[in-house]
């Protein structure tokens, strides 16, 4: 496993991270057994950053990862382990209307409270870092929320504090990093979502920024293993990520992908991963993981050699400007 700078903040981190939504629910059955399973295997292999939130099954998912941690400790596993987890906003839409207002939406008293939920749920006193689980541009301005959590970082109950970009405007979160409001940002970057290469990651880095990227397989997609057969159960978030002719689309733009891959010597799901951090900016990128078999594949990957310039800039053609698929069709 190689390591890199989160930001400017003293800890390198794991370059594959564990995306720990699945295990909570929302992507189909998961037994609990696999995940525990999965999260021992991704740490014995070097993983040391996982990124949970407490949507994930309503702090499922961090309940299992706090087992986890609590297991190794007691096996006299001397590990340093980041845990990142979020916060979402109070009852309302999602993502929060430009005409909310933040002090309804992320209020003290929520926020104090949702902080010792997931200070519970976890089984610790502090939190590595905390995330606000999405923002909006309306914002910017007064970003109250923010003040909230500085105050907790100085109580000593919060490491360190960022935001999960909305999806459907992640460069909202650009002024948050030049006011210094956030230590780290978490982005959906991808061969499809190419985006905050524009501007937003290379602002993350002059501002000492970790980035955090997720969705890095485009929802399982850039795997390789959904075809215009795949179907996905009602209770599966795909289900509605790829609603209508969206799958198909996606089929055949990721079957280019894989045409462009021939006699690289990546799989389809490598070169995912590797183009991503080939952006100096990326600190870690949280694929999801399920099972061993999942850890073990992905953990693998940071151990090859860089990806080389011109396939990095060869698969740029991939680009896909989509707008907002969040919401369904």
């Amino acid at each position: 496993m190689q390591f890199r700078p989160f930001g400017k903040h003293g800890f390198n981190c794991s370059e594959i991270g564990f995306g720990a939504w699945a295990i909570g629910g929302a992507w189909g059955a998961q037994a609990d057994t696999d995940s525990l399973a999965a999260l021992h295997r991704a740490l014995d292999l070097g993983c040391n950053f996982i990124d949970t939130a407490a949507g994930y099954g309503n702090g499922k998912s961090e309940r299992l990862i706090g087992q986890v941690l609590r297991e190794r400790k007691a096996a006299g596993k001397n590990e340093n382990v980041f845990v990142a987890t979020k916060t979402p906003p109070a009852a309302g839409q999602w993502p929060p209307s430009p005409y909310d207002r933040a002090e309804d939406r992320y209020p003290e008293s929520y926020l104090r409270a949702n902080l010792a939920e997931r200070l519970a749920c976890l089984g610790v006193d502090k939190l590595d870092l905390l995330q606000l689980h999405t923002w909006t541009r309306a914002w910017n301005r007064d970003p109250y929320p923010f003040r909230i959590l500085r105050q907790l970082q100085r109580e000593g109950k919060i490491g360190l504090i960022g935001v999960s970009t909305p999806e459907h405007d992640q460069n909202s979160v650009i002024d948050l990093m030049r006011g210094g409001w956030v230590d780290s940002v978490q982005v959906i970057y991808n061969l499809f979502e190419q985006e905050p290469a524009a501007e937003l990651l290379d602002t993350a880095k002059e501002c000492g920024v970790g980035i955090i990227v997720r969705v890095a397989f485009d929802e399982g997609a850039l795997t390789g293993k959904f075809t215009v057969l795949t179907k996905f159960p009602h209770d599966d978030f795909r289900s509605n990520y790829f609603a209508g002719d969206r799958l198909a689309r996606t089929v055949v733009r990721t079957e280019r992908v894989r045409h462009d891959l021939e006699h690289t010597g990546y799989t389809l799901p490598q070169a995912a991963l590797k183009w991503v951090l080939a952006h100096p900016a990326v600190s870690t990128v949280i694929p999801g993981i399920r099972n061993v078999a999942q850890a073990e594949a992905n953990c693998a990957v940071s151990d090859l050699p860089a990806m080389p310039d011109e396939l990095v800039e060869k698969l740029r053609r991939h680009n896909w400007r989509r707008a907002f698929w969040y919401a369904g069709k």
